[in-house]
């Protein structure tokens, strides 16, 4: 949630989402991982041809008011990418991508910021859902393990 990640995660995001060629309407998740990750994907798209609206997926309805699951500018028909800050077991996503199906929405796709390789991209997959994570626990190690073996 600093400054400097969302300047970096949201054109980062934005660019591997439309790298695969998904044109999303919106972007949003299960909260409260994927929030900060859709705002700042949202914000970066605002200077091009297509920009996205991001939203957010409580984990159950308000009691009160208006009694939504779905927050912020989705609307029904929107080509929706869940987003995941972490894909483990896949079930914050799932849960996320049922919602926004429930709500009239179409997933077109997951985007996490990092899959830990514990089977959550697999199981998104056999529900179905397109996954992109734009990096992995292993890559993720690798880099750390190159960085402690390189002389300062």
């Amino acid at each position: 949630m600093s400054p400097d990640g969302l300047a970096l995660i949201g054109p980062l995001g934005l660019s591997a989402v439309r790298a695969v060629g998904w044109a999303p309407d919106s972007v949003g998740g299960l909260t409260l991982g994927a929030d900060p990750i859709a705002y700042a994907m949202a914000y970066a798209s605002m200077t091009t041809l297509r920009p996205v609206r991001a939203f957010t997926v409580r984990k159950e309805a308000k009691s009160h008011g208006a009694g939504k699951l779905i927050e912020g500018p989705f609307e029904p028909g929107d080509r929706v990418v869940v987003i995941e800050d972490t894909v483990t077991t896949g079930s914050s996503a799932r849960t996320a991508a049922m919602a926004v199906r429930a709500a009239g929405g179409d997933v077109i796709g997951v985007l996490a910021l990092v899959d830990r390789e514990e089977g959550g991209r697999e199981a998104l997959v056999a529900d179905g859902f397109d996954v992109v994570a734009l990096a992995t626990a292993s890559e993720i190690i690798a880099a750390m393990d190159a960085g402690a073996a390189s002389p300062q």
